[in-house]
């Protein structure tokens, strides 16, 4: 058995609808979670970011401090130990929020004394996904970019549940989803 205590998982909802099957099948594979590991969900596209500006060429290269809720998702970020970026498929890759969220990683990593990146080392990023069609390589890319990030990032990789469903519900249909839900976080 897993000892969870002390673990905070922070869902990160990045569908761009409510109740879709991405976030339906990251709630099966939470229930499967122990009464000590904490969760604290977060739907993406309430938290309205500013657009992301790349200015690591201009002046001497460093971010502000974030404020709103560049700052919310920030703490949010720091105070998990564990990050579940539940997104749909979207066009192959991350949906626009879940992007955008990442984007602002790199604004993150340049906020002088932060020391983001450094203090990410070693937290477990885990993905959950829904996408159209049975073919999971479909998902090669979101997984890829995920996985790239937690290398990057120095941050543990956990893996992928995927499941294929389009029209909102359909997730239930996917057996083999939900039988895989029930052991993601502690197989």
């Amino acid at each position: 058995m897993h000892d969870f205590t002390g673990r905070r998982f922070l869902f990160l909802l990045g569908s761009t609808r409510a109740g879709g099957n991405t976030e339906a099948l990251a709630q099966q594979a939470a229930a499967a979670l122990p009464a000590d590991a904490e969760q604290h969900w977060v739907r993406l596209a309430e938290l309205t970011l500013p657009a992301f500006t790349d200015v690591r060429h201009s002046g001497d290269g460093t971010y502000p401090e974030p404020t709103g809720n560049a700052r919310t998702l920030l703490d949010a970020t720091l105070d998990a130990t564990d990050l579940v970026i539940a997104s749909p498929l979207y066009w192959y890759s991350l949906s626009t929020p879940t992007k955008q969220y990442l984007d602002h990683w790199s604004g993150w990593m340049r906020v002088p004394g932060l020391d983001f990146r450094s203090r990410m080392a070693g937290r477990r990023l885990w993905a959950v996904t829904a996408l159209a069609g049975a073919d999971h390589s479909d998902a090669d890319p979101l997984i890829g970019t995920l996985a790239r990030t937690a290398d990057y990032m120095r941050m543990d990789f956990r893996g992928t549940l995927l499941a294929s469903a389009t029209r909102p519900g359909q997730v239930t249909a996917d057996e083999d989803a939900a039988l895989r839900a029930k052991t993601f976080f502690t197989a």
